[in-house]
């Protein structure tokens, strides 16, 4: 849990409840499309409560395959409908960050010939590959959680996926000085141990394959920050959304492979 600023000090109750509501406010605002109030102060430290931003979009996801199995339509098209709905909730945040961290990674000589083509709005061979062969995976996984109706693997996912970017945020630098990573700001080691925490906290009540899935996420998670310390030197926000994705992908195809 994030520390009281001096701003909610002596408030009681309320004080808490506003600071708390502030923080989950400022996280939808950075992390999806879903309408929600404007953040009065947006703080380094709300990344503790990303992981709320995943149980809901997680959540919504789920609901649509739910919906499209329950009129009929086939598995595939229903695995699609998810990976649509979330690519909506998030404006493709997180695809986008992995297409360019593939293109900048692997398709630069330098660091700053790499940071540059991260930078670059438009896709190369590696980010086309990336998405590509990303989404096939998914797609496939979920097809399957979808025929055994793993609704909950679905959500869970979704919420693990969301910390590793508040760590990888926390122990790596900003390398660009710039960006979305940048204006957001480092959370504390703290913050982002409350992050970890509650994703635990949130996927638990799914089953107990959820520790499989989160140490397979948290594994791929550390794979890319790896990658990126080596390569650039650090995190950007391009980094962040590659993390949340393949710790994602980890994480269903831990999930069926339990389930098979």
């Amino acid at each position: 849990m994030p520390e009281r600023d001096t701003a909610t000090k002596g408030q009681g109750t309320q004080g808490w409840f506003g600071f708390l509501f502030n923080d989950i406010c400022s996280a939808f605002g950075l992390l999806t499309r879903l309408p929600a109030p404007q953040a009065s102060v947006h703080r380094p430290d709300a990344a503790w409560c990303w992981p709320l931003v995943g149980l809901v979009t997680g959540a919504i996801a789920a609901f649509t395959g739910w919906v499209a199995q329950s009129i009929g339509l086939p598995q595939g098209v229903a695995a699609a409908s998810v990976l649509v709905a979330s690519a909506l909730c998030t404006g493709a945040l997180h695809e986008d960050g992995l297409a360019d961290s593939a293109d900048g990674l692997f398709g630069g000589w330098t660091k700053d010939r790499r940071l540059e083509i991260m930078k670059d709005s438009h896709i190369g061979t590696y980010g086309t590959l990336a998405l590509l062969l990303t989404g096939l995976a998914k797609w496939s996984a979920i097809s399957g959680l979808l025929a055994t109706g793993s609704y909950g693997a679905l959500i869970a996912a979704a919420v693990m996926s969301r910390a590793p970017m508040a760590v990888i945020m926390a122990m790596l630098p900003n390398v660009r000085g710039e960006g979305l990573s940048q204006s957001v700001g480092r959370p504390s080691m703290r913050a982002a141990l409350g992050a970890v925490l509650l994703a635990v906290a949130l996927c638990l009540p799914f089953g107990s394959m959820t520790i499989l899935m989160i140490i397979a996420g948290g594994l791929a998670a550390v794979l890319v920050a790896l990658i990126a310390r080596v390569r650039i030197g650090g995190q950007t926000g391009d980094v962040l959304g590659a993390a949340q994705q393949l710790a994602e992908l980890a994480a269903v195809c831990v999930a069926i492979a339990y389930l098979a």
